[in-house]
């Protein structure tokens, strides 16, 4: 019988973007602005109690499921929702993440908080560190552009 356990972290990623708060903000709200650097969801209700939903994959390699549930959005300021991720039919992580936006000399602080879940070894909070630091440079390549 396979072993059957849970890890729980915390992990807080920064970035600094030269970009007003505003403009931070509305390339997590807006939906084409956050395809730019996320992946296309099938459901984007960025409201209070709204839901993201996207589904995908490497060719050949597992199918995702990434399903959001929004629990408070402050504009410009702050995001917090929960969300879970699937490989397949089976559940790797629960996590609950807040975004805050905090204006600086130049642009906005990001600071990034997420808490988790995770599942029998199938997802760490190392490796998901690591893909929230690729997103977020993903983020801030895109915002580069609009300037």
């Amino acid at each position: 019988m396979t072993e059957r356990f849970v890890k729980h972290a915390t992990f807080v990623v920064e970035r600094t973007y030269a970009a007003t708060p505003a403009k931070v903000y509305q390339a997590w709200a807006d939906q084409a602005a956050k395809e730019k650097w996320f992946s296309k969801p099938e459901i984007f209700e960025f409201r209070v109690g709204g839901r993201e939903y996207s589904r995908g994959g490497p060719p050949e390699g597992p199918v995702f499921t990434f399903d959001v549930c929004y629990q408070e959005i402050v504009p410009e300021q702050r995001i917090v929702y929960s969300y879970t991720l699937d490989s397949g039919d089976t559940r790797m992580s629960v996590s609950i993440t807040t975004v805050e936006l905090i204006k600086v000399d130049g642009g906005t602080k990001l600071v990034f908080t997420e808490q988790g879940a995770f599942f029998d070894g199938l997802d760490t909070p190392e490796i998901r560190e690591h893909g929230t630091n690729a997103m977020l440079d993903a983020l801030g390549k895109s915002l580069e552009q609009e300037a």
